[in-house]
């Protein structure tokens, strides 16, 4: 067996990769259930509200692996374009997906499969710092797209002061969490191994 194979199989506590294909469908449902229930924990703020997503993006995405991060964050903005009340404060509906947070939404699926991409290489909880920046990195990159776009629909500078800056923080909080829960996780995966 290739190192390869071997850090794909074994990146996450959960060993996915491994399941049926039943469990799999099971952890994507439950997986746009944790990011609908992150939705809600919010902080009202104008243009973009802080919420817990970009914590369940990225835990998502270091749980699952790129491939099911991904397709699981999809699932879960299909669920809000079709009208579920799973975005922010229970916000649905596809005109989310050319506001102002639309540059945040389209960066989610990107960001949980760069963090889920780096977890499947070592960049997890098995080493709480690599998985730390995988994390802070996933959140820059939400930052920088949904900043990005806001600087075409406002300006850079209502984009920077109203888009990104008030976010750095919470990112940069929401990534130790992250990295210390994987931590914990692993911790408790290697105990009952």
């Amino acid at each position: 067996m290739s190192d390869t194979v071997s850090l794909t199989s074994a990146f996450s506590p959960l060993d996915l990769e491994s399941r049926p294909l039943a469990w799999r469908i099971g952890a994507v449902v439950l997986g746009t259930l944790f990011l609908t229930l992150s939705s809600y924990v919010e902080v009202p703020m104008v243009p973009v509200p802080v919420t817990m997503q970009t914590f369940a993006v990225m835990l998502v995405g270091a749980l699952y692996g790129w491939r099911l991060g991904a397709i699981t964050i999809i699932a879960w903005l299909a669920e809000a374009a079709v009208g579920l009340p799973v975005l922010s404060g229970g916000a649905a509906g596809a005109h989310h997906f050319v506001g102002p947070t639309a540059g945040y939404l389209f960066a989610f699926p990107v960001a949980g499969a760069v963090v889920g991409w780096l977890a499947e290489r070592g960049w997890n909880g098995r080493r709480p710092l690599l998985a730390f920046v995988s994390m802070l990195l996933g959140n820059a990159l939400c930052l920088a797209i949904g900043g990005a776009w806001l600087a075409v629909l406002f300006g850079a500078d209502v984009a920077w002061t109203s888009g990104v800056a008030p976010f750095i923080v919470g990112g940069v909080l929401k990534s130790v969490l992250g990295a210390a829960l994987l931590a914990l996780l692993a911790r408790g995966k290697t105990r009952t191994a």
